[in-house]
Parts: structure tokens; sequence; C-alpha cells
């Protein structure tokens, strides 16, 4: 294998156990001299780019949006010991918890370095894991005080009739209205302002306390799909490792980041995947802009911003390959002809080795450099995790964009990227890439998914090893042993090793079921199958054990939905094409397209489907902030059109 060198050999079920050959340098598997939390790490970054612009937003006044404003590293730093002094003026001891509640801006970033330079757990607040989800981790996780968004202040004020017992100090990122102050002082909470609660800290310099490598650093309740969200505590050791690694790998390619580089940060702060890479970019004495939190004005972010680096959930990257192909194909003759035409010339060079950059110049400058204009036209670095994104995307946009597009993969256990597939390598396309340098990885054969870690082709459960690894889930000894076992963490997630190295992430282990003649069904695999059809923005595949076939409700892409519609006659607004048969007929007969031209089993067809014109979204519960499905809550949520579905189609 190209990129791995074995560790360990095989043992019962599980296959040989590797690490990335960059692992040979064991300099790689600690963290920096002299750097022993976050806070180090930040203030090294600023004692060696004070001037450099930091954090960046767009500021809105009288209705009208302007550019880009920045405050320095020196600037963000002065309001962290402001924020800190006013945090131990307020009680706040080191080893408590603060929560961070809230849409991604630089108070965020600011919350969460003033908590590192005291050495307190830092705890993200997430409404969008259930009903109760702030309730139940402000109150688990014993939270003392809350950093919020002004528009989230009336929903944590909600949850005060249970969270007062712990809760004694909310500071919102903005304002704060006579009403909330009075709602809060019923509660016996103090409340203020951003500004109000600087002031407290007193200008006088506070006393910054040691700081070890096995403090936990935070805690990060986990988007699951079932059950009650589990803390998983991360300790600043697991961090900086975590980081140093993922450094020797950018390295290690030639492409590093520097201080010229741009971040836009649209992923959920909350989430550890971009909480990684905006640690990376801190390093190095980037630059991290925030958009305004309205998806339908990304595209206008992107371009204001010009990032060089675009992190993405597969589901963005799905819909920006549907819109483009949508608009290439209702194009003119001419432009789809020269489009095609260079489209295959540089997918064909690419996939004979050459460098995604001397592929094509011509066509890149013709057709595809208006395409990466849309992005801001710098874009240089596309990584995409959460999910596992379709190759037909992964080759497409690395195509278009003329950027590197790479997926990563790992788990909040494991300080996110536990995975990252290596640019301009264009047999990394379809996978994760190999391993990052300071952990060990092995597969552990699944048979009753037919999955063999031994076998020619290994397939099996990912599971990892390292000091990268989680230090437990908060409060929940017992949760922790059933995922570790003699220091293996066991992600759940079923993947398959390449030839040279990568490993591809096939199927979920929990997320497969079995249909009345005894046919087992591994519906992420089908779902990855079916959702790059252009038709389709998002699928939902169901099957149960008393039934013999396979059904699906399906978000339709509006656009392709209203072209086919009509050009075949049928009138009328999206909510009445979702409802109309002749439509159904058309999506089920596509589905049946992809599964015949992917050699599925009879099994796997989908034979009904129920359209939904409203995507699947966190307000209703059906998916997490990373777009992962919640899938009994899809089936509670959809359990009428799936019994009409079946009833119809028997």
């Amino acid at each position: 294998m190209k990129f791995l060198v074995e560790s360990g050999g095989a043992e019962g079920n599980a296959g040989p156990s590797y690490r990335n050959v960059l692992a040979k340098d064991t300099g790689l598997l600690q963290s920096p001299p002299g750097v022993d939390c976050l806070w180090d790490l930040f203030r090294a970054s600023v004692e060696k780019y004070p001037s450099n612009p930091m954090l960046g937003h767009r500021p809105v006044v009288d209705g009208k949006v302007g550019d880009y404003a920045w405050m320095t590293y020196r600037e963000v730093c002065d309001v962290v010991i402001k924020l800190a002094a006013a945090m131990s003026n307020s009680g706040v001891k080191q080893g408590e918890r603060a929560g961070i509640y809230g849409a991604n801006c630089p108070e965020w970033i600011i919350s969460m370095e003033a908590c590192n330079a005291l050495g307190v757990c830092c705890v993200p607040l997430y409404d969008t894991l259930g009903a109760n989800a702030v309730e139940f981790i402000t109150c688990h996780a014993e939270l003392l005080i809350a950093f919020v968004e002004e528009k989230k202040i009336g929903e944590l004020l909600k949850t005060c009739h249970a969270t007062s017992k712990y809760l004694k100090t909310i500071v919102s990122f903005g304002g704060v209205t006579n009403d909330q102050k009075e709602e809060a002082k019923n509660h016996g909470l103090s409340i203020f302002s951003w500004e109000e609660f600087l002031i407290t800290g007193g200008g006088e310099p506070v006393d910054l306390p040691e700081k070890k490598k096995s403090d936990i650093c935070t805690i990060m309740y986990t988007s699951g799909t079932t059950g009650d969200p589990k803390g998983v505590m991360i300790s600043n050791e697991s961090l900086l490792i975590n980081l140093a690694g993922a450094d020797s790998v950018v390295q290690s390619i030639g492409e590093p980041f520097d201080q010229d580089d741009v971040y836009l940060s649209y992923l959920p702060l909350a989430h550890v995947f971009d909480r990684m890479f905006e640690e990376v970019f801190i390093s190095h004495g980037s630059r991290i802009g925030f958009w305004r939190g309205d998806v339908k004005l990304l595209v206008d972010d992107i371009a204001a911003l010009r990032p060089t680096v675009f992190c993405a959930v597969p589901r963005v990257l799905d819909r920006i390959y549907s819109g483009l192909t949508t608009k290439i194909s209702a194009g003119g003759i001419l432009k789809k002809t020269l489009f095609n035409l260079g489209y295959k010339m540089k997918l064909d060079s690419m996939k004979k080795g050459i460098k995604h950059e001397k592929a094509s110049p011509f066509f890149d400058k013709l057709v595809f450099s208006k395409v990466k204009e849309r992005l801001g036209g710098k874009i240089r670095i596309i990584v995409s995790g959460g999910a596992p994104l379709a190759v037909a995307v992964e080759e497409f946009l690395r195509v278009v964009t003329c950027a590197h597009v790479v997926q990563g993969y790992g788990l909040t256990e494991t300080c996110a990227g536990s995975f990252a597939a290596i640019p301009n390598e264009f047999s990394m396309a379809g996978t994760v890439g190999p391993p990052v340098p300071h952990i060990d990885i092995r597969l552990e054969s699944v048979s009753e998914m037919g999955y063999d870690a031994l076998a020619s082709i290994p397939r099996g459960e990912v599971c990892v090893k390292g000091s990268v690894l989680f230090s437990g889930y908060y409060k929940r000894e017992d949760l922790t042993q059933e995922v570790l076992t003699d220091g293996w963490f066991h992600t759940g997630d079923v993947g398959e090793w390449q030839p040279n190295g990568a490993l591809k992430i096939i199927d979920r282990k929990k997320n497969i079921f079995k249909l009345s003649q005894g046919e087992y069904v591994a519906v992420e695999n089908l779902e990855n199958i079916y959702g790059v059809l252009p038709e389709i923005d998002s699928i939902w595949v169901y099957g149960n054990s008393f039934e013999s076939f396979l059904i699906a409700v399906i978000n339709p892409n509006q656009q392709a939905l209203e072209n086919w519609a009509g050009q075949n006659g049928i009138t009328g607004n999206l909510e009445e094409l979702c409802e109309n048969a002749k439509i159904k007929e058309h999506f089920i007969a596509e589905l049946a397209k992809a599964a015949k031209e992917k050699k599925l089993k009879g099994f796997e067809f989908i034979r009904a489907v129920h359209l939904d014109a409203v995507p699947f979204d966190m307000e209703r519960d059906l998916i997490t902030p990373t777009y992962k499905k919640k899938r009994p809550q899809m089936l509670k949520y959809y359990q009428g059109a799936i019994d009409a579905l079946y009833k119809s189609s028997k």
C-alpha cells in the first residue's frame, strides 16, 4: 500500500493495523514544544502575526451589507483578555464549564479563546440536536455561564425553569432588551450585553492559570441520530496532536497553508470539523471570514470574501453540482459542446496522473475559469466531510472549479480529521485517503453484513487507536466502554481498503435492515447511488422486515422538476407537482435506470416514492447539523406517507 506501513498484525476477526508512512517521524506524534493548550497556540500566533487580519464579518448598516471588516490578531487578543477578566470577576474558575450558543461569528471565536485562556471547558450548545437539547446540555454539563447569539437569547431563557439551577450568567453577542433583563432577573440570573460584560473586567490584567495537556479543553455533544446527545470530552493534548498531524500532511503534499490563506467559516463552529480547520488557520496567522447565516446569500458572501479554502458537507456540494449541471444543460448547443469537450479532455488527462493545473490550461481559461469566479476566483482547496461524497460529484468539481477537491473523514471522538485524501492524486477520488500520521487504523469484520477484514479486498468496521482519541463520554462511562475495546475506538462506519492505501467509506454498521424475504439492505450505499441523480436533492430510502420492497422519500430538485414538467405539459406549483402521479412515475423510472446501471439486485430497486417539496431540515428534527439523516425521526415524521405507499403498491 503506497501510503501505509503495517503497524500490527491481524487479530481474531480484525485485519492488520496500519499507519501513514509519515508516522516514521515520531515527532509528528507529539504536540509542538512549549505548547500545552490551545491558548499557547493562539498566543504564539498573536506574537508572530500581530497585524495580520484574523476575523472578518460583513456589517449590515441601514439594510445594506458592506465589505468584510477585519480584526487583527492583536485586536482579537486584546478583547479575549478583557473577556477572560470579566469571566474571572463573575466567578468562573478553571475547570468549570462555559456554553457558547449561536451562529458563526467573531464573538464565537473570542469567547472560545477566553475559555482557553482561563482553562475553562468550552461546551458548544446546539438547538439542532433535538427540541430539548439546549436544556439537556446546559444541565448535563452544569454550565455556569453562557455566551449567546442575540437572537438565541429567548430560546435559552425558555429553559431557565430547569437550567437556572446551574446557569448564573448570560452574555449576549450583541444587545439585551429590558424584557430579557427582567425575565433573567426573575430566574436569579445576570444577563449582559457584550459591551456591558467586557466593562465588568475592570481593565486590570487577569492572572491566567497554568494549563496542562491532560486538561479537558472542550466537551462537544454529538449530533447523534438516536437518544440523548453524548458529551465527547476532548483534551488539550488530543487537539494539539491532531493539529500537528494535519499540518504534517499539508506540508508533505506541497500545498501548505500560510498567512495569505482565507477560510470561509459557515459550517457550525460547534462541530469539530469546522473547529479543527479554524485552529489550523489560526496557527498559521491566516484569515477566517464568517458568512451571514443565510444559505441564499452564501454565494454572495463567497464572492465578497474570495476564500482560498472552502469546507462543506456533501449535501452542499451536491447542490452546487446539481445547479451547475442544470445550468449547463439549459445552455446553447455551442456552449454545451465546448463545455463537454473541455470536460472530457481535462478529466482524461487528470486520470492519467497529470496535475489539475496542467491538465487543460486552455479550457481552464476559456470555460472553467467562469465557474471558479463564482466561488470568488481564488479557491484552491475544497474539503468535503461529514458523509461520503459521490464520485461523480467529486470528479465534476475537480474539473470545473480548477481547485483541489478532497474528502476527509473523522468523528468528534477522533478529533475530526482521521483520514485525508491527497490533492492531485486522482486515484483518491471516491475515497477519504490514507490515515493521518498520528493514529493507527484497522478494519474489523462485520459478518452479518458480509464484510470480511481478512479478505483479498479488506472490508470492515473502521477502528482507530492513538492519543488523539477522546477522553470518554461525560458522565457516561458505560457508553465509553461500549465503543472502546483495548484502546480501539469503533466508529460504526464500514470501510474498504483500496490498493493505493486509501480508505473508502462504503456503509454504516447500524444502518442495515432485513426485508421480509430475508435480504439485508445496506441503506446508505443505496442513498449514495440514487442521490447523485440531477432530479434529486436528497433521498431517504426505507424498508422493513414486514415488507418485500423498498420505498423512498425524495426532496426533488426544483429546477429539474419544473423543466421536466414543462416539457411534458404538466403545470402547477412545486407542491402540486410533487403530488402528480406522472411525475412520481418519472422518478421511479429514473431510479430504476440508475439501479440497472449500477447492477443493483432486484430487492434494492425503489418501488414507490413520496416527493416532499420541503427539504429535510433541522427545524423538523430530520437531520443533524452535518446533514446526517435522523432515521428514527424520519420514520416517525413520514409514517403516514410510508403506510400509504406500501398500501397503494400492493
